[in-house]
């Protein structure tokens, strides 16, 4: 199916996360009737996913979850806590189970089953929007068909490892079997380990990858760098044997690719592996530097981000929140969060809107849970990121150029405090972020042609003000006063006044 994924360099990706969004959609709707579920998703929810400038939704937790994961949830009583802290009237009946913890890759039949997923992608692609689901290389649920099916598949491991780590290792039948785990922290109880290093597996994830890919547009595949040669060794060590002379994803990626041109791969990625799993094939990866710069600052070290080479910026992914980090506004709070947005999504690379980030809540909903709490919209918020979607609708923030600007000042005003950038496609944009609480002052120079001899009109939708500027000012210097955590958003438009 031929969508804006398909064309965007830079694309805009909603994450929903499916289960508790179809909950609510179904607790909104009057009147008695079925759960809605993929398959009945109404008209206008579709509308309201796929707005003018988003690219690509990606329905997160869609596969089959497993019981067996239910029940070690269920006994963890850190998990329980959290659960009583985002939604205070939480049942078991609300554990839909972790949407990590695959069972098997079928789309669970209480979202729809496999009609309903490709009933959801049919209404996506007609207003021309992708549809990315979930790919989890690491592990799988003890349940899984492999786990008795297929063990050559796992990590092994003995009678004596359970005795000395059961936190570590799980019996299945008549084998021992590693938990999954990444090399800092325990393993995780409720999944099983996958050998990344056994020719089994690819071969296996390979197909699974092909029978996903007829499903949908693209993967998020959850913790991507686990399974790379270097990573996978040192976290396995001797268990596991040497690496194979080919790494993971070089093997797996191009063979999916064969048989779907154009499929898309995202990676969640993190210890500064992005750049190496980029070249191992993905088309974009997590930034998570960017996200704890804008957290911490200071706005040097967010300049510093962005002065990385563009082969490089043109293949990540930007966000201020996803299902893993807290929500941006209780992150941000009011003052910071409409700045570090506009920071963050007016990037090049790809773009992540978390569900719910429109509307300001900040209740972290654990995965596990299937349904949300009931939390208002913050007007206030919710009005400026309208207005920052709606300037995402231009093409250029989608196929355009992105340059960092050159700012300078004087001392006393401030100016390490700006940060700019620009955008040239169908039209051309500044944009320039004060990342304080203090009011600045600055000179930003444009790195855009043809400016010079003429007068221009500078809009910011996000802000409904226009200013007019001699070529002249903004080729040697526009001059910018920001107050704290302001920004301007300008479209730059010749002016035949």
């Amino acid at each position: 199916m031929s969508t804006r994924l398909s064309s965007a360099t830079h694309p805009v990706i909603v994450e929903i996360n499916t289960w508790p969004w179809l909950n609510r959609l179904s607790r909104l709707r009057r009147g008695a009737g079925a759960p809605i579920e993929l398959g009945t998703v109404p008209d206008q929810a579709w509308d309201e996913l796929a707005a003018p400038g988003v690219d690509a939704v990606w329905l997160m937790g869609v596969w089959r979850r497993s019981p067996a994961g239910v029940a070690i949830a269920l006994a963890n009583p850190d998990l329980t806590a959290s659960f009583g802290a985002a939604l205070p009237d939480w049942t078991p009946a609300d554990v839909a189970g972790s949407p990590y913890c695959i069972r098997e890759y079928v789309v669970d039949e209480q979202l729809g089953g496999p009609a309903g997923l490709a009933a959801a992608r049919a209404a996506l692609a007609d207003r021309g929007v992708g549809l990315i689901l979930d790919f989890v290389p690491n592990h799988v649920a003890p349940d899984h068909p492999w786990v008795t099916g297929r063990p050559e598949l796992f990590v092994a491991g003995t009678d004596a490892d359970l005795e000395r780590d059961p936190a570590a290792f799980v019996r299945v039948g008549q084998r021992v079997l590693a938990n999954g785990r990444d090399p800092y922290f325990p393993a995780w109880p409720d999944v099983v380990q996958l050998d990344a290093f056994a020719p089994a597996l690819r071969a296996t994830v390979i197909d699974t990858l092909d029978a996903i890919a007829a499903q949908c547009d693209g993967v998020r595949c959850d913790m991507a760098m686990l399974m790379m040669n270097e990573i996978f060794a040192r976290t396995w060590g001797e268990r596991v044997g040497p690496a194979p002379a080919a790494d993971y994803w070089p093997t797996v990626i191009p063979a999916v690719r064969e048989r779907h041109p154009g499929f898309r791969f995202l990676a969640e990625a993190y210890w500064d592996t992005e750049w190496a799993l980029q070249q191992q094939g993905f088309d974009f990866c997590y930034d998570k530097r960017l996200y704890d710069r804008l957290v911490h600052g200071p706005a040097e070290q967010v300049r510093a981000h962005l002065s990385a080479d563009l082969d490089y910026q043109n293949k990540l992914v930007r966000f201020v929140e996803n299902h893993d980090e807290p929500r941006a506004a209780a992150v941000f709070g009011d003052e910071r969060a409409p700045v570090t947005a506009v920071a963050a999504l007016t990037q090049a690379g790809a773009r992540l809107i978390h569900d719910g980030q429109a509307q300001g809540w900040r209740t972290q909903l654990p995965v596990f849970l299937g349904r949300y709490p009931d939390e208002p919209t913050d007007e206030g918020l919710a009005a400026s990121a309208r207005a920052l979607l709606e300037v995402l609708a231009d093409p250029t923030f989608h196929t355009g150029r992105w340059r960092l600007a050159e700012r300078a000042g004087w001392p006393g005003s401030g100016f390490e405090n700006l940060v700019a950038w620009c955008w040239e496609g169908p039209t051309r944009w500044l944009v320039v972020v004060n990342l304080s609480g203090l009011a600045v002052t600055g000179r930003v120079r444009l790195p855009l042609d043809g400016l010079g001899g003429h007068m221009w009109r500078l809009v910011d939708p996000t802000h409904d003000v226009t200013y007019e500027r001699n070529g002249h000012d903004l080729v040697d210097g526009l001059f910018v006063r920001l107050g704290p955590w302001d920004w301007h958003l300008l479209r730059i438009d010749r002016s035949h006044g």
